[in-house]
């Protein structure tokens, strides 16, 4: 476990952005990481995982440390329930693959989400109508500050839209080492209420799915959707899906009939952002090498030489032009670095 100096992150993050760390080091164990923030006086480090939901926009000034804690076990099990661990570098699909081989239910319909499992909690993944927070247990991380070890339960996460505390009030203060959470064993409650899913299994003719239905038609949908990291940069969905009122939402669907929604508990509802991203006529269209998904207009990728800080501006381009034409303000749900 050595830190090297001047370390290119253009492997290390989806978008294949270049950028340097003065100070970098790869920790597989709590306490390596621990070891490394009683040596290290340099200030607060910067915590990497899969580099998939980051954007490297800016000069890094801080020893990046790379979380690749591994592990899976099944930790306990009770009536139709298992409780299972990963660390916080595991690769989140392999994790989810490594789960339905042990068929267990859950989170099918977070598969091929990009990332590694530390990372799932502070974003609270989702996708196709579920959350991670739904099946959340617990999570151990270490104290940037102290090198203390902590755990934290799923109300001390704070769990919002792609949302939890570890992105407020703890942003930058904690490295997740562990994640737990509570599967199914049997009598699998399947979520296959988002269209794209229904409409994948009965093209497939599959009536009672599985979990394992579930997920390859997940997999399935996200593929044709989302294009391959490895050859266009990119980091899936850029912005977040907005919450608005339903009074607000009334008055825009008097203009735009056929605006998609989907209702939510509270009485509002949540707008497709590629939908008002691609009103808005960004669909396809590039700056230079920074540019709009062809194929979905959610997706901002990297067409070979663009910079972090070519992508954050084009991001902001689209912000300013959704917030003219709808008054919308789309949230990046990327973490601008």
């Amino acid at each position: 476990m050595k830190i090297r100096e001047n370390v290119s992150l253009k492997p290390y993050n989806t978008f294949g952005v270049e950028a340097t760390a003065p100070h970098f080091v790869e920790i597989h164990s709590t306490e390596e990481l621990q070891q490394i923030l009683r040596q290290w006086q340099g200030g607060k480090p910067f915590i990497l995982g899969g580099g998939s939901n980051i954007l490297l926009a800016g000069e890094m000034r801080r020893l990046v440390i790379k979380n690749s804690i591994k592990e899976k076990a099944i930790t306990a099990r009770k009536g139709d329930k298992a409780w299972v661990s990963a660390g916080g570098g595991e690769n989140w699909h392999e994790f989810v693959r490594w789960c339905l081989e042990h068929e267990l239910g859950g989170i099918e319909n977070l598969s091929l989400i990009p990332g590694t499992a530390g990372a799932a909690p502070i974003q609270n993944i989702g996708a196709y109508g579920c959350e991670l927070s739904e099946v959340f247990h617990m999570l151990e991380a270490v104290e940037l500050d102290t090198g203390a070890l902590h755990s934290f339960g799923r109300e001390a996460c704070r769990f919002g839209y792609r949302d939890s505390i570890f992105k407020q009030e703890l942003k930058g203060q904690y490295c997740i080492t562990r994640v737990s959470l509570e599967l199914s064993t049997a009598h699998h409650q399947l979520n296959t209420s988002y269209g794209a899913i229904r409409q994948m299994l009965a093209g497939q003719g599959i009536g009672a799915p599985t979990i394992h239905d579930v997920s390859r038609a997940v997999v399935a949908i996200r593929s044709s959707k989302l294009p391959d990291p490895e050859v266009l940069g990119n980091s899936g969905s850029f912005f977040k899906n907005p919450e608005l009122p339903y009074r607000q939402f009334e008055g825009l669907q008097q203009e735009y009939k056929d605006m998609p929604y989907y209702p939510l508990d509270n009485g509002g509802v949540k707008l497709p952002a590629g939908w008002l991203i691609e009103q808005a006529g960004w669909k396809g269209k590039r700056l230079g090498d920074a540019g709009c998904y062809e194929k979905q207009a959610l997706v901002l990728v990297n067409h070979g030489k663009a910079s972090g800080r070519d992508i954050f501006e084009l991001a902001q381009r689209i912000q300013d032009d959704v917030q003219e034409k709808f008054g919308i303000w789309l949230e990046m749900e990327v973490n601008v670095v």
